[in-house]
């Protein structure tokens, strides 16, 4: 009796993250139904929460996969339970979620129609419009299909992850059943435009209807598109690579091959289909029928940005959000260097609602300077046309020392990080590839100086990647200090990244694997003994770490405030008696996507504020090289607190996490839910100005979270 009582302890304030996850996914799909979110937007939405679902079933289902075959009795140490049971619970979920999406895109898509846009089947098309997509099939589709019926002579074919086939069940004169496929090229555009209005046909419909015609002496008896989603979770583990090989690039290559033969983990079918016609599938595919999904919405998702690419600029502004410019910060002179400012003061960036110019220039301006001697940055993911990448290259063509640790797993980048690796080899830059079994995912970019005998550094440390596209899109934080202290700190980094030393010491980063969450655990502690003085804000996008989880839930149980915003993942549940009762969660998923790492302990004049790379999830924490960094100048620590407080006071984007794992949306019955989102565009925070009517929804908000850190 004891052991069950304990081990029901165990898990009373934790889920688990898969499941978690999940969840956050569904939050994703309720901004498609949010009717203040423009129409194309809220069309977008169903893509995002489809794309986000394949790769879950990628990476994450198919990970459980690879545990239950090595060890099928791993229990998950936040629900007690086994991959399979994780598995049975994931598959169970599904079909609600896919009939939430069909029903949400189904809504989407009337309310589009009366605005003209209108995905037209193959049987509604006019009879101007028929004639169009035959000679598009004869003279654009089928000299490149290539049908293939499946019989002794010839065998399954590979099924491509996600890419999307038309099945047909055919009989041949001896009565004699088969499957047939169609791949559905790639090289096709995905939506075929009819008028200049916005009637379109997709691709795959035009084939769909003609596929009958494809097989020659067989009878197609029914017919449909599938798709298929295969575990793409490649291990990156040394002792998976061979002594001979040359470099870690060829490692890289090798190991990518491996995703497109990995075990199929879910077959998609975009309608119902007979017993019989199910029963040859799952012969032909090898999955199990829990994992087969009747989705009647796309199967590819993706057509959603073909779609806006090619309507006119007039219907595309008028059902889309307002476009935001990000703006030049306006402490910071866009007439004097930008290096010469970050030594008379630290500079903060707020992405995206500030520009990122202000790096870029600093860069080149390092890049051109007489004095700067080298450069120095860690790599995750880039822009597919980099200007950050030009300066380093112009840099190293200067005869700047460039180093440049380029991180190759970067999950479904890695082929794109190969090709930014050559080219900066190619014009000098010393590249290195991070620590065998750990991804480097720091954030670090170290300019060094030496005038009149003496080096000088400017440090830029952030949240998010170097990347000017998703600048735009994430919200992050970039802070830039000429601190002597932190620049000692970021060349004993590069230092140990070089020499493959996980053990360094820093005077003032935190560098995980080492050093970040025994600090955290620190930081908590020392909350802890101030009771109900204590106070925690951390904002992460996921919290999956049992150690921290515990710590935070004894926090609480010491009388510790403690406010989480999490956007995505999150395995501590908020509101359990006697032991979450003080932690409270938010969620907020809007326009931008919640990116920022920010750490808040303590009130008032002792308050401690970290910027960081890393979430609360073990393989930040413990297998990733992540870097936090404190933050000292305290206009940068007004503006981090105010960052914190607007999102608290959030009611229009944000969802706040349930006792049981749910999650809620209160308004409160204000006539204008509060928008942080939207507060950041209309003004930044450096210009500190407001909108009245902004500031009378928030007012009492940020009272409340300023009250909390005593001032």
């Amino acid at each position: 009796m004891s052991k069950n009582l304990k081990t029901r302890k165990k898990y009373s304030y934790t889920q688990n993250r898969e499941l978690s996850w999940l969840r956050f996914n569904r939050r994703v799909l309720e901004e498609a139904a949010d009717k203040n979110v423009p129409i194309l937007e809220r069309l977008k939405f169903v893509s995002i929460f489809s794309t986000n679902l394949d790769e879950f079933f990628m990476i994450r289902v198919g990970s459980l996969f690879d545990i239950a075959s090595v060890n099928p009795d791993h229990i998950d140490n936040k629900s007690g339970m086994t991959p399979d049971q994780q598995l049975g619970r994931i598959y169970r979920v599904m079909p609600g979620l896919i009939e939430r999406k069909r029903r949400i895109y189904s809504s989407v898509c009337s309310e589009l129609e009366a605005q003209g846009i209108e995905d037209v089947s193959y049987e509604n098309l006019t009879g101007e419009e028929k004639r169009f997509a035959e000679k598009y099939f004869d003279n654009e589709i089928l000299p490149i299909l290539s049908p293939q019926v499946i019989d002794n002579r010839h065998p399954k074919p590979h099924f491509e992850s996600k890419h999307l086939y038309i099945a047909s069940l055919v009989r041949d004169k001896n009565d004699r059943k088969s499957i047939a496929f169609v791949p559905v090229p790639q090289v096709l555009p995905q939506v075929v435009m009819l008028n200049e209005e916005g009637r379109f046909i997709r691709t795959e419909n035009i084939i769909f209807h003609r596929a009958h015609e494809l097989y020659g002496k067989y009878k197609q008896e029914e017919a449909c598109i599938i798709s298929v989603t295969r575990n793409a979770d490649v291990s990156f583990d040394s002792e998976k690579f061979e002594d001979t090989e040359t470099d870690f690039r060829s490692y890289v290559k090798k190991l990518l091959k491996k995703r497109s033969t990995l075990a199929i983990v879910r077959l998609e079918i975009g309608q119902s289909i007979s017993d019989v016609f199910v029963k040859e599938l799952l012969k032909m595919i090898q999955v199990e029928k829990h994992q087969i999904y009747v989705d009647k919405t796309p199967l590819n998702m993706k057509y959603v940005f073909e779609l806006e690419s090619k309507l006119s600029e007039k219907i595309s502004k008028r059902i889309s959000y307002v476009p935001y410019v990000p703006k030049w910060p306006a402490d910071l002179n866009e007439n004097i260097s930008v290096m010469e400012q970050i030594r008379q003061k630290d500079r903060m960036l707020f992405f995206p609602f500030d520009s990122v110019d202000p790096f870029i220039k600093l860069l080149n301006e390092a890049a051109d300077g007489d004095d700067v001697i080298s450069i120095k940055i860690t790599i995750y993911r880039l822009a597919s046309s980099s200007k950050i990448v030009r300066a380093l290259c112009r840099a190293a063509e200067n005869g700047k020392e460039v180093v440049v640790l380029m991180e190759l797993r970067a999950r479904f980048d890695e082929e794109n990080n190969i090709a930014w690796s050559k080219m900066l080899e190619d014009a000098g830059c010393k590249v290195i590839y991070g620590i065998d079994n750990y991804k480097c995912h720091s954030k670090i970019c170290l300019i060094t100086s030496h005038k009149r005998g003496r080096y000088s550094y400017i440090t830029q440390l952030g949240t998010g990647n170097y990347n000017e596209k998703t600048n735009a899109m994430y919200t992050d934080i970039s802070i830039m200090t000429a601190n002597d202290e932190i620049g000692r700190d970021g060349t004993a980094f590069f230092r140990n990244m070089l020499t493959d030393n996980l053990e360094g010491n820093y005077s003032q980063l935190l560098v995980a694997p080492k050093g970040i969450k025994p600090a955290l655990l620190d930081l908590i502690d020392e909350e802890m003994q101030k009771g109900t003085e204590g106070y925690i804000c951390m904002k992460v996008n996921s919290v999956t770490d049992r150690d921290v989880i515990d710590k935070l839930a004894e926090a609480s149980r010491a009388g510790v405030d403690i406010q989480l915003i999490v956007r995505g993942i999150c395995c501590i549940r908020p509101g359990i008696a006697e032991e979450t009762e003080n932690v409270s969660v938010t969620s907020i998923v809007g326009r931008f996507l919640e990116h920022a790492r920010i750490y808040c302990f303590g009130k008032g004049d002792a308050v401690k504020l970290y910027i960081s790379s890393a979430d609360l999830m073990t393989r930040n924490l413990k297998r990733r090289v992540e870097i936090a960094t404190p933050v000292y100048d305290e206009d940068i620590k007004k503006q981090l607190l105010h960052i914190l407080s607007v999102q608290l006071s959030d009611k229009a984007k944000a969802s706040f996490l349930q006792p049981d794992g749910s999650y809620i949306r209160k308004c409160e019955g204000e006539p204008e839910p509060f928008d942080s989102q939207q507060t950041f565009m209309d003004t930044t925070l450096h210009r500190q100005e407001r909108s009245v009517s902004r500031m009378k929804n928030i007012f009492a908000g940020i009272g409340r979270f300023f009250s909390r850190l005593g001032g």
